[in-house]
């Protein structure tokens, strides 16, 4: 890297020590180099002639750690198998692959891989895939009954329902390849009749998609 920069240097006052030139001073960001703070470079150029140089400043651990091993997976507190024994949905209605957060009666979080071979992205659409808006409530009410069917909640696979929505928003459309990261927090509970309200929110990365208050029937009553 030395070499590089030395070179680049001689070469910006040659140009500089030729006679009758007029050259423009243009800002140039500081690189920053292994082993040193940084290298702040101002490039010249001669008037109507643009002249392109780059600097090879690529980080080493990029190198080491590639962005393919980058990011660690997400963790699989309950996997699909065990998902399908707490809930009755099935193929092609059963829209959690995985839970990677769970307190029993209290919170989940799951997470839905949304890809093309989805069976609504044909129709919904065609053109532009799409996530559905109801599929995205229906996905986080689902998230909803893991919380619910569980013994501290009284909740019945027998007789679960899902008895309404209010204040839902989406925000930004889910495509196919996004991950789908739904939380489900249970926030009032009325035992004796078995109805238990819930807030949901579903995102994307770091952007909130999709929000609401949900109401479940638990069976219970």
């Amino acid at each position: 890297m030395g070499v590089a920069s030395n070179s680049l240097v001689s070469f910006i006052h040659g140009s500089l020590s030729q006679p009758r030139r007029h050259f423009q001073l243009l800002p140039f960001p500081s690189l920053p180099l292994p082993g040193s703070r940084s290298l702040s470079l101002k490039l010249t150029r001669r008037s109507n002639s643009p002249l392109l140089c780059s600097l090879d400043a690529s980080n080493s651990r990029d190198k080491e750690n590639p962005i393919e091993t980058r990011f660690p997976a997400y963790p699989s507190v309950m996997d699909i198998n065990k998902i399908r024994e707490i809930l009755p949905h099935r193929f092609p209605f059963l829209l959690v692959d995985r839970v990677i957060e769970y307190n029993p009666g209290v919170s989940a979080v799951g997470i839905k891989n949304v890809t093309i071979n989805d069976n609504f992205f044909p129709g919904h659409f065609p053109e532009r895939p799409i996530m559905p808006g109801v599929l995205m409530v229906e996905a986080m009410a689902q998230v909803g009954g893991l919380v619910m069917l569980q013994p501290e909640v009284g909740g019945s696979r027998e007789n679960f329902f899902f008895a309404g929505v209010d204040k839902v928003r989406f925000r930004k459309p889910v495509i196919a390849g996004d991950t789908l990261v739904m939380r489900m927090t249970l926030t009032k509970l009325q035992k004796r009749f078995g109805i238990a309200k819930m807030e949901g929110k579903a995102y994307v990365g770091s952007d909130l998609v999709c929000e609401g208050e949900f109401l479940m029937a638990t069976g219970s009553g």
